[in-house]
């Protein structure tokens, strides 16, 4: 299975509640579909490089960032795209496939980055 990084830029709300429903669900999603889990991460809530809006019409301007490290399908991108596109919390995200496999990354020497190696603008930019 291909190995995969997601980013997700969330609505901000003032109750971690939110947030935390919509990592669960998407990790489910994975799992149920047979996928596996490698890292959940939280990067903050961040000011948006620019105001953006999506289901409610409403502009925001602050962000709850995340990523997911995951094994799946790829037949389950498609759907998992659909669940992104679908819920009111979710403003952006995208998937980048990091590899055919963990092993073969590891193998080549490929470095995954982590957080404190990850400048905030980069990720912002990695959006545009």
């Amino acid at each position: 299975m291909p190995f995969y990084q997601m980013l997700c830029i969330a609505v901000h709300y003032p109750e971690y509640q939110h947030i935390k429903q919509l990592v669960h669900q998407t990790a489910t999603h994975v799992m149920h579909a047979g996928g596996v889990v490698r890292r959940l991460e939280s990067l903050g809530s961040l000011p948006l490089p620019q105001r953006m809006k999506r289901h409610s019409g409403k502009y925001q301007k602050r962000g709850d960032y995340w990523t997911m490290q995951f094994d799946t399908a790829p037949r389950t991108l498609q759907s998992l795209n659909e669940l992104m596109r679908q819920d009111p919390r979710v403003l952006r995200w995208t998937i980048l496939k990091m590899g055919s496999d963990v092993e073969t990354i590891a193998a080549s020497g490929r470095h995954i980055p982590k957080r404190d190696t990850m400048k905030k603008a980069d990720l912002i930019h990695s959006l545009e």
